[in-house]
């Protein structure tokens, strides 16, 4: 069902200061800032040979990011997002075997610009996963 990896989503409190990291220190090719207000983050994406690296800073007092810094506050790994080819198929497989779709179970636009869902932490060996249609 899964397919390739889509990309690894990092935390951080300084989006400028990380970006600059992989930018000027690692060599890395990155993107703009863009803004995900729907999600509650701003997001840049670093791209690599075989996938993405993607930061993630808070955007908005009710940020889903800002509230995992409080617990976090070096910041640290966020998510793994995965590639699916019919994410209402997936979702509807998973839910089947018991795994818990996050929200209201219905896939949002994510930074991508194509449909995503978030799966429960504690169904994935305490990793939030992400799926993305391709």
């Amino acid at each position: 069902m899964i397919g390739r990896l889509n990309h690894v989503a990092i935390a951080v409190k300084d989006l400028e200061k990380s970006t600059s990291l992989y930018r000027d220190t690692l060599g890395a090719k990155v993107s703009s800032p863009q803004a995900e207000p729907a999600h509650g983050v701003t997001v840049v994406f670093i791209e690599l040979p075989n996938t993405k690296i993607e930061l993630l800073a808070p955007l908005g007092e009710n940020s889903p990011i800002a509230k995992f810094l409080e617990k976090n506050p070096d910041g640290g790994m966020h998510h793994i997002c995965y590639e699916v080819e019919d994410i209402i198929a997936a979702r509807d497989r998973l839910k089947a075997t018991g795994a818990r779709v996050l929200g209201d179970g219905e896939p949002k636009i994510g930074a991508h610009g194509k449909p995503v869902l978030f799966l429960h932490p504690k169904d994935f060996n305490g990793t939030l996963v992400e799926l993305e249609q391709v």
